[in-house]
C-alpha cells in the first residue's frame, strides 16, 4: 500500500534514530557496521574479482582542472630557494593539478553525510544548521565522521532486471515489493549492516544515451523507508540521485533524502554506475560481495566525491 503524504511526514518521528546510539552520535546507520559486519563482509570474497562502481569525472564539465606541468624541476620558479641537491638532478619534472568540483549533482558519484539536508532548519540527532559554517564548513555529522571508511558487505537489487526491462523509466518509483522480489531472483537477502545498491538500468541508459538533463529520474520510493529501517541498513546507493522524481509528495520533495538523512541518519551513495557490477553479479551468479567506500576527508564538508569498490 502506497503511504499517504501524513504517513511520510511521519518517518520523520516513527524511522527516527535520534538518540539511538547517543546524543552525540555522528554516525547514523553506520553503527550497523559492526565488527562481526566487516568480518562477515570479507567472507563474501569468493573469487576475487574487484569492480567500480563510480562513473569516471569528466573534464571539462563536471570539473574545473588546471594542470602544471614543469620538464625540469630544477628550473621552476623558486627553485633558487631550495637544497644545492635540488638543482643537482636535472633530470627530472613533474605535473600537478589544482582541481575544482561541485559533487551534489546528477552525474558525479559521491556519498552524501548526514549534513547534508536539513529538515526545519534541523540536521539529524537534533542539530541546527547553524552548526554549518560558511567559512569552515559543518561541526556536526560531516563525512569525516566516517573517516575510518565504509567496509561492510554490499548487495546489488537489480529492480530493472527483476522487471526484465533494460531500465526503469524516469518517474517510475521502486517499492518494497520490488525490493523483494529482486531478492528472490537473485537468492539473496538483506541483512543488519548491509549496503544496498539498486540498479533501475539508468546507468545503462546513461552509457547509450549520455546524461540526462532535466530532474525526473527513477529511484528509491518513500515507501522503502520503514523497509531499510527494519532491515537495519546502513548505507543505500543507486544509479541515480536515489529519490524518484517526481516523488508523489507535494509536502515532501525528496523524501528518502530528507527523511533518510536527517531522521535516520542513514548515507547515501549518489550517482553509481552499477553496470559492471550487475554484470559481474550476474555472470558469478553472486549478488553480495565486500564494498569497500573510502571518502576524503574534507574537513567539514557535507559529502565526498567517492569511487566504491565490489569485491566478489
Amino acid at each position: 500500500m502506497t503511504p499517504t503524504q501524513d504517513d511520510v511526514l511521519a518517518y520523520f518521528d516513527t524511522l527516527s534514530n535520534w538518540g539511538r546510539w547517543g546524543d552525540d552520535d555522528e554516525l547514523g546507520t553506520l553503527n550497523h557496521v559492526t565488527d562481526d559486519v566487516r568480518l562477515a563482509a570479507a567472507r563474501a570474497v569468493r573469487h576475487g574479482r574487484s569492480v567500480s562502481c563510480a562513473w569516471e569525472i569528466a573534464v571539462p564539465g563536471e570539473m574545473e582542472r588546471s594542470t602544471t606541468t614543469c620538464p625540469c624541476a630544477a628550473d621552476m620558479p623558486g627553485a633558487e630557494h631550495m637544497p644545492a641537491a635540488f638543482h643537482a638532478d636535472r633530470r627530472w619534472g613533474f605535473s600537478n593539478e589544482r582541481l575544482g568540483i561541485m559533487f551534489h549533482n546528477n552525474t558525479v558519484t559521491h556519498l552524501d553525510a548526514p549534513c547534508h539536508v536539513y529538515w526545519d532548519g534541523t540536521m539529524y540527532n537534533g542539530r541546527p544548521h547553524s552548526l554549518v559554517d560558511a567559512a569552515t564548513g559543518s561541526a556536526w555529522a560531516a563525512v569525516t565522521a566516517a573517516a575510518n571508511g565504509i567496509v561492510t558487505r554490499g548487495v546489488l537489487l537489480d529492480v530493472a532486471r527483476a522487471r526484465d526491462v533494460p531500465w526503469l523509466e524516469p518517474g517510475q518509483g521502486v517499492g518494497p515489493d520490488d525490493l523483494e522480489e529482486a531478492e528472490r531472483r537473485q537468492g539473496v537477502r538483506v541483512r543488519p549492516g548491509d549496503a544496498v545498491l539498486l540498479r533501475t538500468g539508468h546507468g545503462r541508459a546513461r552509457h547509450e544515451a549520455g546524461p540526462a538533463g532535466g530532474f525526473t529520474q527513477a529511484g528509491w520510493h518513500a515507501s522503502c523507508l520503514p523497509w531499510l529501517h527494519e532491515r537495519g541498513v546502513a548505507l543505500i546507493g543507486a544509479d541515480t540521485p536515489q529519490d524518484v522524481q517526481p516523488s508523489g509528495y507535494r509536502a515532501v520533495l525528496m523524501p528518502v533524502h530528507a527523511v533518510g538523512l536527517v531522521a535516520m541518519g542513514l548515507w547515501l551513495l549518489d550517482n553509481c554506475d552499477l553496470e559492471a557490477c550487475a554484470a559481474t553479479a550476474g555472470e558469478l551468479g553472486q549478488w553480495d560481495f565486500h564494498l569497500a567506500v573510502a571518502p576524503v576527508r574534507f574537513a567539514g564538508t557535507s559529502g565526498s566525491p567517492v569511487n566504491p569498490i565490489a569485491t566478489f
